[in-house]
């Protein structure tokens, strides 16, 4: 392992999740910093989506501590429900399937993301059926981030597109849009890449490192694109079997003989060229954890 130098955002310590007789996460335990991207690797059914739905309160781990250091925290995560860490922790999170409202306008599916907000300024609708001074604010004050966000990727001349008729990979970049209209301190991506040509893999890559540098968070996903993985990630963990085998940084992990092992066997030679290491998590496929 080597050193990630920065201030802890997220701390995840001793991570174990069971189901029955099957251990899916292993005693896994890292650090995720600000303003940094963190990147969870590993062959299928190596623990990393049970580890994000742990994160997110999907799931309540069976052991271990979840620390989100943000303002009014720190947030102890296993102990929160999935709606509180979203709206109090400020965790945003994505999904491998697309889950937009499909027949919604691209606008509102941005729009409705803040529903929290709209809420307090409603005082439970009554100031929006009144339409009170405060709710027009805050709906002005929706849209106008909406609109930002959709700036950002690429897609505001879709702004009254229904979600669904999007091509995938826009559709891909307006979910995290979505994501980032809650306002989180830490985002989470699970296989943002997946399903999306060079070209668009690109382009999520520059979304992803202006989310890091211009708006300041923490990002944490889980990816087999290693072209996007070892272009933008400042921290890579590797997991195998749900355990923790490697992590530090990418030019260390994609070195790091234990996970050579861990994607091509025991008996493979060590010194192999930068393209097989490279593409190394594309290489093992296994049955995924639930």
């Amino acid at each position: 392992m080597t050193a990630v130098p920065g201030i802890p955002l997220l701390e995840v310590e001793h991570l174990t999740m069971r189901f029955g007789g099957l251990v899916a996460v292993n005693d896994v335990s890292f650090t995720a910093m600000e303003r940094q991207i963190t990147a969870i690797i590993g062959p299928n059914g190596a623990g990393k989506t049970t580890m994000f739905n742990c994160l997110t309160g999907f799931y309540s781990p069976t052991v271990g501590r979840l620390t989100l250091h943000r303002t009014g925290g720190p947030f102890l995560l296993e102990r929160l429900e999935a709606f509180r860490i979203s709206q109090q922790a400020g965790v945003a999170r994505t999904f491998q399937n697309i889950r937009l409202f499909a027949h919604m306008s691209v606008l509102e599916n941005l729009v409705v993301a803040q529903h929290n907000k709209l809420m307090k300024a409603s005082a439970f609708t009554v100031a929006g059926l009144l339409g009170l001074p405060s709710y027009r604010k805050a709906e002005k004050q929706a849209v106008e981030l909406a609109r930002y966000w959709l700036d950002k990727v690429k897609l505001t001349k879709f702004a009254d597109w229904e979600a669904g008729n999007l091509p995938y990979g826009a559709q891909r970049r307006l979910e995290i849009a979505r994501a980032m209209c809650t306002e989180p301190v830490l985002l989470c991506l699970d296989e943002p890449a997946a399903g999306l040509n060079p070209r668009e893999s690109g382009d999520l890559s520059e979304l992803l490192i202006h989310i890091r540098e211009e708006e300041k968070i923490g990002v944490l996903l889980i990816e087999h694109d290693m072209s996007v993985v070892m272009s933008i990630s400042d921290h890579v963990v590797v997991l195998d079997y749900g355990r923790k085998i490697s992590d530090g940084t990418p030019a260390f992990v994609k070195t790091d003989p234990t996970v050579i092992r861990a994607y091509l066997g025991e008996e493979e030679d060590e010194e192999l060229p930068p393209e097989v290491k490279q593409d190394l998590p594309e290489v093992a496929e296994r049955e995924e954890a639930p």
